[in-house]
């Protein structure tokens, strides 16, 4: 199994499981739960390849990915109600999710010999979407956006670091190593420790 195909897998798992927890959390039949589980899981990825005219699209070449997602969903709905904290749950996984999809962007992007600023955004976009969507289906403030924590902004950073490694003709399987590690640092050094970015301060409008 090569590095990409793994990650795929991984992403698809992780990000499927927590489309399923917040399922849970907005009471959905099992069909919903497959639903937003397969929308989290593919849906950054889809878009990537998307962008890059990627053809087939991943998931669409390999169906066992879809089958991933609705096992994952599955799993959850049988046994979401033995989770004390769901929300906690949920955190975490996505922090782990989000570590595993930014350099499966950044390996595709990479594998298509695309520029350091493509190499970039497709890890960004690939982290980020998936869970984007699923927030905004169900009707949740999304993650990606909480004010001021690092989840963006970690994907940038862990897509940057690949590129720059990359750049330094560093082997693809330490950048992508790399990438995941700073990529889940922040992140959870966000969620542990509070560390964020500076968020904007306006004036109240005159009147």
């Amino acid at each position: 199994m090569s590095a990409l195909t793994f990650l795929d897998y991984a992403s698809v798992l992780v990000f499927a499981l927590t489309g399923a927890l917040v399922a849970s959390r907005a009471q959905l039949d099992l069909v919903g739960f497959a639903f937003i589980a397969c929308l989290t899981a593919v849906g950054g990825g889809t878009l990537r390849d998307v962008m890059l005219d990627r053809n087939p699209i991943f998931w669409i070449a390999d169906p066992t990915n879809i089958g991933v997602a609705v096992g994952a969903a599955a799993l959850v709905f049988f046994t979401a109600h033995l989770v004390e904290s769901r929300y906690r749950w949920l955190l975490w996984l996505d922090s782990f999710a989000l570590a595993v999809a930014v350099p499966a962007g950044v390996a595709v992007a990479l594998l298509m010999a695309q520029s350091p600023l493509v190499v970039v955004l497709m890890g960004m976009v690939t982290g980020c979407m998936g869970g984007l969507m699923r927030d905004v289906v169900v009707g949740q403030v999304p993650l990606v956006l909480k004010q001021g924590e690092l989840y963006v902004s970690a994907a940038f950073a862990g897509a940057a670091l690949a590129a720059g490694m990359d750049h330094l003709g560093f082997e693809q399987n330490l950048v992508l190593i790399g990438c995941a590690a700073l990529t889940w640092t922040l992140r959870a050094g966000s969620l542990l420790f509070g560390w964020s970015l500076p968020v904007y301060r306006g004036r109240p409008p005159r009147v």
